[in-house]
């Protein structure tokens, strides 16, 4: 019997690599723990006991080989827009499975444009297996099914927890561009906080803001609708002061000013600690019109997001090393798993769905 490759996990060492590491040793998921650094990778994989190696993104050649003996890449180093494309580039090379957790927009374009690339090497690319954007993707997926004629979508959630350093780097690389949302099937940059309504995420009516989220670029490829909003509640403080860094924003794409701007930020958060992972939830929202003005609302509640993300990536790879799509390219994770993949996810509820008044003019998404 030939031996189980395992999987290659690059960015091993970041606070998400990490839990990934750790809860892997226990679910018989074999890792192949890798990196940039060696130090951080050695002091990660030695109490574990799994193996680890150094790899540098910018060797195409030393990546590709070194895939050769793994069984896919689940990538979890960002900001992801700086690693994922090398990383693709030697995943189609070697013909293995792409998985990153994601919530960068320009990082799923990428990936979708790779859809026939991915295709002709038979293997699938599925980026945003974590919190970024396995649930609020399955909610959109259940909102279009249950109302087929939608031709808007509102996303968003209510997450009280702290951030990681990777996350904090990201968030601060991503504000040079501004905001996002979907309008007709297009993507169109808006200003920092662009829009406002209240939703009630679970627990009352909150003052919510458009975010740039990754479902705006994958909500589109797993429902077909064409207009899609994210939200996140915020402070009315907190709105103005997005709208305000919007006079800032040009500023970051000054290379070292924008290195210097993402080192504080990574600086100045540590991730949720155990007791914030274990206990932890998220609310998450949904929201589907179509034109007329009929709607439908969904909800879901989920553990802290990274304890999610853990959980959820470590379960994409065993589905994909147990039952590999029948063809290869390019998937968001309710096109890959099925719509109600996060349901499956331990400490996750049942999406609910609730019809509601037809909107007014004035609410009108579209």
């Amino acid at each position: 019997m030939s031996e189980i490759r395992p999987w290659l996990l690059y960015g091993a060492y970041g606070y998400t690599g990490k839990l990934i590491a750790r809860a892997a040793t226990g679910q018989g998921v074999r890792l192949l723990l890798s990196g940039r650094r060696e130090d951080p990778l050695a002091e990660l994989a030695k109490p574990l006991g799994l193996p680890w190696r150094r790899l540098d993104l910018d060797n195409r050649a030393r990546l590709v080989e070194s895939l050769q003996d793994c069984a896919g890449v689940l990538n979890c180093a960002g900001p992801f827009v700086r690693t994922a494309a090398p990383m693709i580039g030697a995943c189609i090379a070697a013909r293995r499975p792409y998985l990153d957790i994601t919530g960068e927009i320009e990082v799923f374009e990428f990936c979708h444009s790779k859809d026939d690339e991915a295709r002709a090497a038979g293997i699938p690319l599925c980026p945003g297996v974590g919190f970024d954007v396995v649930p609020t993707d399955c909610l959109a997926a259940v909102l279009e099914q249950a109302l087929p004629a939608a031709q808007a979508l509102a996303l968003g959630f209510d997450a009280l927890q702290r951030i990681s350093p990777g996350t904090a780097r990201t968030m601060t690389a991503g504000i040079k561009d501004g905001g996002c949302i979907r309008r007709d099937g297009r993507l169109v940059r808006v200003p920092l906080g662009w829009h406002t309504r209240r939703i009630d995420f679970g627990s009352g009516e909150k003052l919510a803001v458009t975010i740039p989220w990754g479902d705006v670029a994958t909500a589109y490829y797993s429902t077909g609708i064409g207009n899609v909003r994210v939200y996140a509640p915020a402070s009315p403080r907190s709105v103005k002061h997005m709208q305000r860094i919007n006079w800032l924003r040009y500023l970051l794409r000054i290379p070292a000013l924008r290195d210097f701007m993402e080192n504080q930020a990574a600086a100045r958060t540590r991730g949720p600690n155990g007791e914030e992972l274990d206990k932890g939830r998220t609310h998450v929202w949904g929201e589907a019109c179509t034109a007329q003005g009929e709607c439908i609302v969904g909800t879901l509640e989920t553990p802290n997001g990274y304890a999610l993300t853990r959980d959820s990536a470590l379960e994409a790879i065993r589905r994909l090393s147990d039952q590999p799509p029948d063809r290869g390219g390019y998937y968001t994770p309710s096109l890959l798993f099925g719509t109600r993949f996060v349901e499956t996810l331990p400490g996750v509820g049942a999406i609910k769905i609730e019809r509601r008044l037809p909107l007014s003019r004035e609410q009108q998404p579209l």
